[in-house]
């Protein structure tokens, strides 16, 4: 385990390229594995997390070229073949829960592993759909269990198309049920009460797949082809979120990020900035593959920081930036509530505990909720030992509450952050002013 140190700073200065969209990066790189000819993808993310979809589609029949950010990937032509061995899946979410309607319906059985995180982690929400469409899915815990999870092991074969109605507001979901959809027998619909990240759809497209939405319902032919196609990944909007946070906390920030990601669906996130206090700036956009990409400048105003309340939609659709968000509240003048976000309980780790644990290392005053908390404003943070729980984001997020806490603070467990942004301190270090 590996510790950070991250002083104060004065304000945020400068200009940044991040690397690409994990979320985009991981779409991308399953349906190149399956589709037919040779994708070439640059910028892509350069965390772990994609980079197990990509050992994943290896290990399926693709052939995955690496360069930089660059990758090259020749797929299968719509065949994957039956893995060697267990499909690991490391601690990627995303890639256990999408992969597992990309392989449902083909004729192998598949087991999918992970780390001791992502073990721990709630599968039972993709077997109830791939079941209903005739996928045989086992998980340890025991099938039909609210706790089932990985190990998991899927016998695929022909599959029919179902009309899926999401219990829970999840993109990782509704992409499992979409890439089963594409694959299966029929027309396969889906309905979400909660509209996620839309990327799935985008990349869909991009290979060549049609799919329509009407209203919140979705619906995807089955028995289609794919083809590889030439992509540039977008800057990741939830890794520019802490940069983002970070130029909030000083009057005299001013910070640029270009070719960032600003899909519609992301774009929450910067309507809470802006009601945070921020001044955020549209210097270009540009589309390609149906995701908006453009340059970013932040600005702060005079006055500090405002409060905000987030609860319902709002905190699904920004339940990735949530952790950062809360870090900087007690630096507020109102405070800010979170409600409505048990999913946070979920994640990597349980998010809102370590939230609260670490918020008490830095002396502030908060009320925990089961689906959130509650942070007064007005208040100053001391440096402290932090607890990342071998968490990307809980590293992260209090990385930049520290930059305004009196004192050093110590991220422990600081290599986590390489799940989602291996680069994430030499670029902060680079941006805080001191």
């Amino acid at each position: 385990m590996s510790n950070q140190i991250v002083r104060p700073a004065r304000n945020l200065q400068g200009s940044v390229t991040l690397p690409g969209d994990k979320s985009i990066s991981h779409r991308y790189a399953m349906l190149a594995g399956l589709a037919e000819g040779t994708t070439r993808l640059s910028n892509f993310s350069t965390g772990a997390d994609p980079h197990s979809s990509l050992a994943c589609m290896e290990a399926l029949g693709a052939t995955v070229r690496k360069d930089g950010k660059t990758i090259e990937i020749t797929g299968v032509a719509g065949a994957f073949r039956k893995p060697e061995h267990p499909l690991d899946c490391g601690n990627s979410g995303s890639t256990m829960r999408m992969l597992a309607g990309l392989i449902a319906p083909h004729p192998h059985t598949f087991t999918l592993i992970g780390d001791e995180s992502l073990t721990q982690r709630p599968m039972e929400r993709i077997r109830k759909p791939l079941s209903k469409m005739g996928a045989e899915i086992h998980l340890t815990g025991g099938d039909g269990a609210v706790g089932g999870h990985a190990p998991m092991t899927i016998v695929g074969g022909p599959l029919q198309a179902i009309d899926f109605d999401t219990p829970i507001p999840s993109a990782q979901v509704k992409t499992a049920v979409l890439f089963a959809g594409l694959q299966a027998q029929g027309t396969t619909s889906l309905s979400e009460s909660v509209r996620t990240r839309d990327h799935s759809e985008h990349a869909l497209k991009a290979f060549g797949a049609t799919l329509e939405r009407q209203g919140d319902k979705l619906s995807i032919p089955g028995g289609q082809k794919l083809s590889a196609i030439e992509a540039t990944v977008p800057g990741d909007l939830s890794s520019a979120a802490f940069f983002l946070c970070a130029a909030l906390l000083f009057p005299e920030s001013n910070l640029i990020l270009d070719s960032i990601g600003m899909n519609p669906t992301r774009a929450a996130l910067l309507d809470v900035i802006t009601a945070l206090g921020g001044k955020i700036k549209v210097l270009n956009v540009e589309e390609h593959h149906g995701e908006l990409i453009g340059t970013i400048q932040v600005n702060t105003v005079p006055g500090g920081l405002k409060g905000i309340a987030i609860s319902g939609a709002l905190s699904a659709q920004i339940i990735d930036e949530l952790p950062v968000i809360a870090a900087i509240a007690p630096y507020t003048r109102e405070g800010i509530t979170i409600r409505d976000a048990k999913e946070l309980r979920v994640k990597e780790s349980d998010r809102i505990a370590l939230v609260a644990k670490n918020l008490k290392a830095m002396g502030a005053e908060f009320t925990e909720h089961e689906d959130g908390l509650s942070i007064p404003g007005n208040q100053q943070l001391h440096g402290a030992q932090i607890d990342s729980g071998s968490d990307h984001r809980i590293a992260m997020a209090f990385s930049i509450a520290a930059l305004r806490a009196t004192g050093d603070t110590e991220i422990q467990g600081a290599e986590a952050a390489a799940i989602s942004f291996p680069e994430f301190f030499p670029y902060l270090d680079s941006l805080a002013q001191r």
